[in-house]
């Protein structure tokens, strides 16, 4: 580790695994995508990848200022999903940190805006974007009336 307490990425074990990593997205997935366009068909106006609130280096994937929702669709192999989460062979320890300072950071990255009053709706990747969209929908509907009253 360094002054920063950051540890020092491995080399890539081959150049295959390193363009495959390379093509990995970290926003506008192809279900952040599909849920947004649902969303939009719906009639919900959302802004996308808004910072978060006093966290630097960290964005909220669909957002909905007003009611103060915040959507996330995390990956599962990047997030530590309980069902779908791998642990690479090559460089097991290096990986087996990263992957749990992501959990840490989602973690206090809920924490954070739950106590600002933010409703933190946070999702897997493989979860069905109708599905997403209809707890999505039902929650800003929630928080409209509230905020109307």
């Amino acid at each position: 580790m360094g002054e920063t307490g950051a540890m020092a990425s491995p080399l890539p074990s081959s150049p295959a695994v390193t363009a495959r990593m390379s093509l990995q997205p970290g926003r506008d997935t192809s279900q952040e995508l599909a849920v947004r366009r649902i969303l939009h068909r719906a009639g919900l106006r959302y802004r996308i990848h808004i910072p978060v609130p006093g966290l630097p280096r960290r964005s909220i994937d669909i957002a909905f200022t007003r009611q103060k929702v915040a959507v996330l669709l995390d990956g599962c192999f990047w997030h530590g999903c309980p069902s779908h989460a791998t642990s690479p062979k090559k460089h097991a320890d290096w990986w087996r940190a990263k992957l749990e300072r992501n959990v840490l950071r989602d973690r206090e990255t809920t924490e954070h805006l739950s106590a600002l009053g933010w409703a933190v709706l946070r999702f897997w990747e493989h979860e069905v974007p109708d599905a997403v969209a209809a707890r999505v929908r039902d929650v800003v509907a929630t928080r409209r009336q509230n905020v109307a009253r």
